[in-house]
């Protein structure tokens, strides 16, 4: 007997009680972070174990993964570096450099709205807005 994993349900359950942000900033995504711990009180690291991995035109690309667990709570940030060699993870975000998901707990809105007032304040932000699911169309790129 075969077993078949569903992919699809997978990236579906991954994506339960989750928000992503797309961002546009003229930053390396290391001082991206540090901006953000320093500006905003996170804590993020950078995480190899979930460094996310593609294959497309015969050649390996990489995208690193920061994370930030908030304590005491279920709640984890997570920022990707949506570029790679001019390779993209979400295609459809050419113009995203960084894709910020906040999984785990849902964020309320104004919680999640003044994140986003604080990260627009940061030096080289040009762009930060809510990236809806319907729109993703390669869900499963960003599942670690």
């Amino acid at each position: 007997m075969k077993l078949k994993l569903n992919i699809e349900e997978l990236t579906e359950d991954f994506f339960v009680d989750t928000r992503l942000l797309g961002i546009t900033a003229t930053t390396k995504s290391y001082r991206f972070c540090w901006t953000i711990n320093n500006m905003i009180g996170f804590n993020f690291r950078l995480n190899p174990e979930i460094e996310i991995h593609l294959q497309k035109k015969g050649r390996q690309y990489f995208f690193p993964v920061y994370q930030y667990i908030v304590p005491n709570t279920d709640l984890s940030h997570y920022i990707y570096h949506n570029q790679y060699d001019r390779e993209y993870l979400l295609q459809e975000f050419k113009h995203m450099d960084f894709l910020w998901l906040m999984k785990g707990e849902m964020m309320p809105d104004t919680d999640c709205h003044n994140l986003i007032q604080s990260v627009k304040k940061i030096n080289g932000v040009q762009l930060i807005a809510e990236l809806t699911n319907e729109h993703i169309k390669n869900k499963g790129n960003l599942v670690f």
